[in-house]
């Protein structure tokens, strides 16, 4: 496997996708570090992972923070960026808009993105790699998601920018569509299922995607060494919906 003894860092790894990608490159013999802003949720995840991983804590909105936690972490090859939050107007029309939180929609996943990119690249392996993540969002934007649709499309801008700055070093972007994590546990229990078969019912695929799915996306663009400046979308086919 070409993951084996490779060391794959993974910021946002304690959940949802990241912790399925830091899974999936344990399965295939990687040594796994992940990260999170809660201790907790690094200790609960790295024992999931047993002897594979290992894990530390990091606020990416804190550059005095970020660059902390890159300093003591040993040299690694690949890097993956799944980090978000659900904070900021993610949703609402331009009138109603307050210029003042706007830009926070942006702190986590593009500056934050860009603050451990930055503090990440003097441990990363020339022959390496860098994973962000953005969101379909930045391709069927949809009535009031200016601003979500402007922070995604960033990301993916970023992704083929820096793939440009720091080749040899690979960097690529994975956009999930609908996938199942932790965060449609606020949807009870009793109307969840129906719910997401609602979202999803006019994709080519017409089901959520799951974690583990996804997380093969990251895999890929690790393992394949001439991709780089690319968008992968994983989405049920919601992307080529009319």
């Amino acid at each position: 496997m070409a993951l084996k003894d490779q060391h794959i860092v993974v910021v946002g790894g304690s959940s949802g996708i990241g912790f399925a990608v830091a899974a999936a490159a344990a399965a295939e013999g990687a040594r796994v570090t992940i990260a999170s802003s809660s201790a907790a949720k690094v200790d609960a995840a790295t024992a999931r992972l047993g002897n594979a991983g290992a894990g530390f804590t990091v606020d990416v909105t804190d550059k005095a923070d970020v660059e902390r936690a890159f300093s003591s972490l040993d040299p690694f090859d690949h890097l993956v960026f799944t980090a978000g939050d659900w904070g900021g107007p993610r949703r609402g029309a331009l009138k109603d808009l307050d210029l003042d939180t706007a830009p926070g929609l942006f702190a986590v996943r593009f500056w934050g993105a860009m603050a451990v990119v930055k503090a990440a690249l003097p441990k990363i392996a020339p022959e390496g790699s860098i994973t962000l993540t953005n969101g379909m969002i930045a391709h069927r934007p949809r009535p009031g998601s200016a601003v979500s649709s402007a922070m995604a499309g960033a990301v993916e801008h970023l992704a083929r920018g820096l793939a440009v700055e720091l080749g040899p070093i690979r960097v690529n972007c994975v956009c999930p569509g609908l996938i199942r994590t932790e965060v449609w546990n606020s949807i009870p229990a009793e109307s969840r299922e129906d719910q997401l078969k609602a979202l999803t019912k006019n994709q080519a695929i017409p089901r959520v995607g799951e974690a583990e799915e996804a997380a093969q996306a990251y895999l890929f663009l690790m393992n394949c060494g001439y991709a780089t400046g690319q968008v992968l979308k994983v989405d049920g086919g919601f992307g080529v919906i009319p």
